[in-house]
């Protein structure tokens, strides 16, 4: 049986490699396929967060904007000697930090996206469901944008050396090291909103928000998956070299932008203590290994976990 490392090892042609993937992890799925699928179901079940949330309706009393054990203080000695009510406003803080990631991190990936299709044929499928997920992005970048606002809190930019970091990585990433940077900024959040839609503790304006993202981030990530699982085995080994290691960055610039450490200041922690305890909170590390898992899991069968790209990960702290 082929190994996962010959098959990453062995010199081949687009058709070899595919065989060689048929044989050690199921056939690629058809591109065009995948594509149809993906647009039926976006046909289906896809949402107009300005008509089908009610962005009218006041905040409920003593409900939290973030669930208090995906906060990023949760169970260290500072949070035990929080008030509740300094607690509540952290998480709220915490949503709106969060929030502006993932615009930063959709605005990314629909650059990347546009990049992506710029060569293929404008009548293909797998083109009409990648503008179809671009739609999707504008409309959840509107629509985290909006809930930031309703929520009261301010919109918390990435520092601005990661902001720039990331124009290299958009300049220099090849086609699959695109796809996974996708997944890393989708999977993790994904892993988190799914806890947080069905929690009646949680605000139901957030609850809404983040159902909508889920359901609809769900097509995104399979359409990703894919197109990172045929990269990895047709694209030359340079480029998927390259892709380990522009994924292990990423992977180390998100886990450092994950929660911006003004959210701190503006609940009148001192950022220091708060970022040392958050580091060495086992509960932390444990949260955002189990939100990577089926991510780092995925990446690791088809080849993007090797070499120097696995210890930027490790060092991410996202990688048990």
């Amino acid at each position: 049986m082929t190994t996962a490392h010959e098959l990453h090892s062995e010199p081949h042609s687009e058709a070899h490699g595919i065989q060689l993937l048929h044989d050690a992890l199921g056939p690629l799925r058809d591109r065009e396929q995948v594509a149809r699928r993906l647009l039926e179901a976006s046909a289906k079940h896809s949402f107009d967060p300005d008509k089908d949330l009610d962005w009218d309706a006041p905040p409920e009393d003593g409900k939290w904007y973030w669930p208090p054990e995906l906060v990023s203080l949760y169970d260290t000695p500072l949070w035990h000697r929080m008030s509740e009510e300094q607690r509540m406003d952290l998480a709220r803080h915490e949503a709106a930090s969060l929030a502006s990631l993932g615009i930063w991190f959709e605005i990314i990936l629909m650059q990347l996206l546009v990049r992506h299709i710029y060569d293929k044929s404008v009548t293909s499928d797998h083109v009409r469901y990648a503008l179809t997920e671009i739609a999707d992005e504008c409309r959840h970048s509107m629509m985290f944008a909006r809930m930031i606002q309703q929520g009261g809190a301010p919109a918390y930019p990435v520092p601005r050396v990661y902001h720039n970091v990331a124009r290299l990585l958009k300049t220099v990433s090849t086609t699959p090291g695109s796809f996974a940077a996708t997944l890393l900024g989708e999977e993790i959040l994904d892993w988190m909103q799914r806890l947080t839609f069905p929690d009646e503790r949680v605000q139901p304006l957030v609850r809404g928000v983040t159902r909508i993202h889920v359901v609809e981030e769900a097509r995104h990530v399979r359409y990703a998956r894919e197109e990172l699982r045929r990269q990895m085995v047709t694209s030359p080994r340079w480029e998927q070299e390259l892709t380990r290691l522009t994924a292990g960055e990423a992977a180390r610039v998100f886990s450092v932008c994950f929660v911006n450490p003004h959210v701190y200041d503006n609940v009148g922690l001192d950022r220091r203590e708060a970022l040392t305890q958050v580091r060495a909170s086992a509960h932390r590390r444990e949260v955002m290994q189990s939100g990577a898992k089926r991510l780092t899991d995925f990446l690791d069968d088809i080849g993007v976990l090797r070499g120097a790209g696995r210890r930027l990960w490790k060092s991410s702290g996202l990688l048990a």
